[in-house]
């Protein structure tokens, strides 16, 4: 079965998109993988990588910070791989340590990957610095704020747990069988940090007037806390192995091996979001379940189209200008949504 092309139209919308947000001021630059799983990349680009690189511009191999996109291409991809692991048993079956009555205990790694665990939803893993207690023990001790599986609510917290169980169940730190996932699968740019000052990694956020950006250090406040290497953050990787990675997932899933298995459970719906939108596992499903996406909030976004074998991977870092990015990136996120439902 062959892929279906992209649209040129699509493409070019794309382009003209990404290239008024950095006429505005809403991105200092950046660039858009697109395609299939059995063609090369292409790729859109726009702009500087940041003024702090001189006159770099963006490209296949620019390194960016990808915020969330770690929870799809570290922490869901992982628990995929690992044999024998039960996404319906409580987490204390593997974290044994926890204490019988804590209340995170209960939820499951399906509720955590559908984001419907019902555990606190601040992350703020500053309030249990110096405590002397085991992180895993921190978090499920909190109190819940819902019945677990009974509604979605988006939780950092969850893959960080999910983070911490990995580890667990294969007696292995999580960035070294991230590394080891990464490198079968030919993503050889992809990290946790931190990395070095260079013209290729895109700078993040200035927090303080005066103080030097966040540069190859995580945005994520606690990633950062978790020294850069964490379950729903803390990963920095490029164009070019996000479109290695999108390609792999898409032709594993053609082929039936095991990670496009993994691929083809997770774009099951398993709760709704809001009217045309519902969770998988880890993955947001749209057009009818037809395409996967999921974001990083420093700019980043991911989507899958298993049906047609396409992919496209937005890498900027937008948090350069603006924390409120959301409602600033929603354009160009639409249109990409709108490209890769698109017939060509």
């Amino acid at each position: 079965m062959t892929t279906s092309p992209w649209n040129p139209n699509a493409l070019a919308e794309l382009q003209d998109c990404l290239d008024l947000m950095t006429a505005d001021g809403i991105v200092p630059g950046g660039v858009v993988a697109h395609g299939t799983y059995d063609d090369e990349p292409g790729y859109l680009t726009s702009g500087i990588v940041a003024p702090e690189c001189g006159d770099a511009r963006p490209g296949p191999d620019t390194v960016y910070d990808v915020a969330s996109l770690t929870k799809v291409l570290a922490t869901w991809a992982l628990i995929g791989r690992l044999d024998g692991l039960d996404l319906d048993a409580p987490v204390r079956a593997v974290l044994t340590r926890l204490p019988e009555d804590a209340p995170g205990g209960r939820v499951t790694l399906r509720q955590i990957l559908a984001h419907t665990s019902g555990l606190r939803a601040d992350t703020r893993l500053d309030q249990y610095r110096n405590t002397g207690t085991d992180l895993a023990e921190l978090i499920c001790g909190e109190d819940l704020i819902a019945e677990p599986g009974a509604g979605h609510r988006y939780i950092n917290r969850g893959f960080i747990l999910a983070g911490l169980l990995l580890a667990e169940a294969t007696g292995r730190r999580l960035d070294e069988l991230a590394a080891e996932l990464w490198q079968s699968l030919g993503m050889t740019s992809t990290t946790y940090g931190p990395l070095a000052c260079a013209p290729h990694v895109a700078p993040t956020e200035q927090r303080f007037p005066g103080a030097p950006r966040l540069w190859g250090l995580p945005h994520d406040d606690n990633a950062a806390l978790l020294g850069g290497v964490a379950g729903h953050a803390g990963v920095f990787s490029t164009p070019a192995d996000l479109a290695a990675y999108a390609g792999a997932l898409l032709r594993e899933h053609r082929e039936g091996s095991p990670l496009g298995h993994w691929l083809a459970q997770s774009v099951v719906p398993q709760i709704a979001i809001e009217p045309g939108l519902d969770r998988g596992l880890a993955w947001i499903l749209a057009d009818g379940g037809r395409v996967a996406y999921h974001h990083g909030f420093t700019g980043t976004s991911l989507y899958l189209s298993p049906a047609t074998g396409r992919y496209l991977a937005i890498c900027t870092n937008a948090v350069y200008h603006h924390q409120d990015n959301r409602t600033r990136l929603a354009p160009l996120r639409a249109v990409a949504l709108k490209a890769i439902t698109d017939e060509p």
